[in-house]
């Protein structure tokens, strides 16, 4: 057995859109800030630790070493992560929309297929047709419960701005290829189902046109559909012949949640 990690980390260092913050406490400051948490609780407390006071002392710890503590501030969609119908909108299908913790975990195991699309470009969108041709180059099947991978190289660019605006969306004509076919978690090693916002919101303001703006991701308002973002190593999978483990880490009320995605063949 071999398992492949097809996940990208929460990293503060690489470049993002939003604000990512992991604050991180070393061993040597945990005694500390164990005194002010644990002092913080009673005025009494609190009065002791302003003057000096502290009941736990690095002298009296092994190494004058406390525990490490890592406090992570960053949105559910940094890092591989699962978006469900509740990201879309707030409805799906005509029913209330489900959020993350709601994803049925026996759809986050099964048999996957990883079809190559590295050819689009950044302007361009993933169609039905791009997908039945990549299924003939493997000579596969979809079957129900698959779940499929598009790789489009789009991962090698992550840590910098050009993860943002260079890599091709996926049209609506796929997302119904995949599900009439009973698919129900696809994923991309792109940052988004959409295409860049220096396409899509450039065209949506010179027209107006709403099925310009966020097409596929306002498409699960219309059918019910999971999808992974921000794949990656999706180049040292085979086209089929390997399961994929999706599980997403369970947050209360979230349109999206991390995982660690892995390939086991």
């Amino acid at each position: 057995m071999k398992i492949i990690d097809l996940s990208l980390p929460i990293d503060e260092k690489a470049f993002e859109v939003h604000k990512v913050d992991i604050e991180r406490v070393s061993h040597k400051a945990g005694v500390e800030k164990f005194n002010r948490v644990i002092m913080g609780k009673t005025l009494l407390g609190k009065i002791k630790y302003a003057l000096g006071q502290r009941i736990v002392k690095k002298e009296e710890l092994p190494d004058e070493e406390f525990l490490s503590l890592e406090i992570v501030h960053s949105p559910v969609h940094v890092g591989t992560h699962l978006d469900y119908s509740f990201h879309y909108g707030s409805k799906s299908e005509g029913k209330p929309s489900k959020t993350a913790e709601e994803i049925p975990l026996e759809w986050c195991y099964s048999d996957g297929v990883r079809l190559d699309l590295s050819h689009k470009k950044p302007n361009e969108t993933i169609k039905k047709e791009d997908l039945e041709a990549a299924l003939n180059k493997i000579n596969y099947t979809l079957k129900p419960n698959d779940i499929v991978l598009l790789r489009t190289g789009a991962d090698k660019l992550y840590g910098g701005p050009k993860y943002f605006s260079d890599y091709p969306g996926v049209d609506t004509s796929a997302i119904d290829y995949l599900l009439d076919r009973g698919i129900k978690i696809f994923g991309v090693d792109t940052m988004g189902i959409d295409r860049p916002y220096r396409f899509m919101l450039k065209e949506f303001l010179e027209t107006k046109n709403p099925a310009l703006f966020y097409p596929a991701h306002f498409y699960g308002r219309k059918r019910e559909f999971i999808h992974i973002e921000r794949l990656t190593n999706l180049e040292s999978l085979p086209g089929s012949g390997f399961k994929v483990l999706c599980f997403p880490i369970k947050i209360k009320n979230t349109g999206a949640a991390w995982a660690r995605v892995v390939a086991i063949l």
